[in-house]
């Protein structure tokens, strides 16, 4: 670190200590930014740091380095997310000590912890603050809750202002974990930071302007991220989708002058675990999606970049995986398009034939997610997988639904159902699970094919995903409808605006759990 930096200059690290570079991935243009992620056991007065994040729940007095006073006066509750920064506290060598309300402590868990973490960072960033060292109590120093502040602090520093010129951005050198008696706690850093890294290459992808990230170049960041983490990666081209009957998908591509492409990563584990078992990660990829002759209305359209973030989780998915190596194969199929009203587009009233043999009436244009999705499932079960998960920005239905709090969940096994849903929570990603009883394939008839591509007003989530079931036929089946939750309208605390790599997570417990 340079000479006059805030903190840790000193820092040396006992033999127990943990220090883990984390290098903002930047799959199409290169970053510099380092920020350097510690664990320590040492004396929290010892720390020298920029600033020293001290958690306080609600109802639980803070005493130590000044706080006493300001609980007295109420300014400092506990209440979560409730942030308040002093100067020059008493008793302890770092510069500031933020205390940082972490609510009650019987509902603290790693998902908070996550959030802590990130509000903390973001705060502390945006006064110019370089080094950072958060608090543990000794009875928190726990993997599970190492992991969670790393991985908070990781995607709480990221920013989406990849295209910003200046020399004024503000980073953070150096996140460190502070804890009395915490051992044994590489692996838990390591996997916090590999989790952070995969979902800020989500991230990075999903707000990726679609002039530059188009189906060609995503493909181009996949096959680079899979070499880099020595992972199998085929990319289709038209001709062959069209050999294998990929009708549905290239109806949807023919509008627009940028072909298709469709990405296969495959991970193999040395040594398999659960017999027979072979899990199929099944991701959206419109990389802009305009509705096509169905065309949207100009407000928010460009927004419609991160109409592939589905496809983009799966690839940050297959990152961490190939790192933390479950013991199951996984393979990802991400199907990638552009969605555009081109002199070839695809009309309304168009009959396709997908590649499951189903002919399909395209009704609107913009209901293309699904029919490019419809062969991506037929195709990963015919490549033998024994159980599927699709992510997609699907409907405007589910946040109408569901606000942009949930993600909605529907699945055609109970089983399968609830092992997602395990992940998802394990994980502190909200997701609910949805109907999909067999009388919604009412509304998807047509006079003319087997289906119809939308089933009219009402229940337009659920008529999306009896649409999916159609194609994932009788493998056990989940479908992630994100459309709600893949993008940030408005920043939170703990997270910048813009892409917020939603379903990462729980992909990669669902097979790192699978037994």
């Amino acid at each position: 670190m340079p000479p006059g930096r805030e903190g840790f200059q000193n820092w040396n690290p006992g033999k127990n200590a943990v220090a883990i570079l984390f290098a903002a991935h930047a799959p199409l243009r290169a970053q510099s930014r380092v920020m350097q992620t510690i664990f320590e056991s040492r004396p929290l007065e010892q720390v020298e740091a920029g600033a020293l994040v001290v958690p306080v729940f609600e109802g639980r007095k803070e005493t130590r380095f000044g706080a006493g006073d300001l609980c007295e006066a109420g300014e400092i509750a506990g209440k979560p997310l409730e942030l308040t920064l002093v100067h020059g506290a008493p008793g302890v060598a770092a510069k500031r000590v933020l205390f940082a309300g972490a609510g009650k402590l019987d509902k603290f868990d790693p998902a908070e912890l996550r959030k802590l973490a990130g509000a903390a960072v973001r705060h502390l960033k945006s006064k110019s603050v370089k080094t950072i060292a958060l608090a543990l109590d000794p009875d928190q120093a726990k993997p599970e809750n190492v992991s969670a502040a790393v991985e908070g602090a990781i995607l709480g520093d990221y920013e989406p202002d990849r295209y910003k010129t200046g020399n004024d951005k503000k980073t953070v050198d150096v996140f460190a974990l502070v804890a009395a008696g915490g051992r044994g706690l590489e692996e838990a850093v390591t996997r916090g930071r590999i989790l952070a890294e995969a979902q800020n290459l989500t991230r990075d992808l999903v707000n990726e302007p679609a002039n530059l990230l188009t189906p060609s170049k995503i493909a181009e960041a996949a096959q680079q991220m899979a070499s880099e983490y020595r992972l199998q990666c085929e990319v289709l081209d038209a001709a062959q989708m069209e050999k294998l009957g990929m009708g549905a998908l290239l109806g949807v591509s023919q509008g627009s002058a940028e072909p298709p492409a469709f990405i296969v990563i495959r991970y193999q584990p040395a040594q398999a675990g659960a017999p027979g078992v072979h899990l199929g990660l099944v991701g959206k990829g419109v990389t802009f999606d305009t509705g096509g002759i169905s065309i949207k209305p100009a407000d928010g359209m460009e927004k419609m970049k991160y109409d592939m973030a589905g496809g983009a989780s799966m690839i940050g998915a297959l990152r961490a995986i190939a790192q933390l190596k479950p013991a199951i194969p996984v393979t990802a199929f991400i199907p990638c398009v552009e969605n555009m009203p081109g002199s070839r587009a695809q009309r309304p009233g168009d009959i396709v034939t997908a590649m499951s043999g189903k002919t399909i009436e395209v009704i609107n244009t913009d209901a293309e997610g699904r029919l490019i999705l419809a062969d991506a499932l037929s195709y990963a079960r015919r490549q033998g997988c024994t159980h599927l998960v699709d992510a997609a920005t699907l409907t405007g239905a589910i946040v109408v639904a569901l606000g942009h709090l949930n993600v909605g969940l529907f699945a055609n096994e109970d089983a399968m159902r609830d092992r997602v849903l395990g992940a998802a929570r394990a994980e502190g990603e909200r997701m609910w699970a949805m109907p999909l009883e067999d009388d919604y394939k009412e509304y998807l008839k047509s006079a003319f094919a087997d289906l119809a591509n939308v089933g009219g007003r009402w229940g337009g989530a659920v008529t999306a995903a009896m649409f999916l079931k159609e194609f994932a036929e009788d493998t056990p089946w989940v479908h992630l409808d994100i459309a709600g939750t893949a993008w940030l309208d408005e920043a939170k605390p703990y997270l910048a605006k813009g892409p917020s790599g939603v379903a990462v997570r729980t992909l990669v417990r669902l097979a790192m759990d699978w037994k």
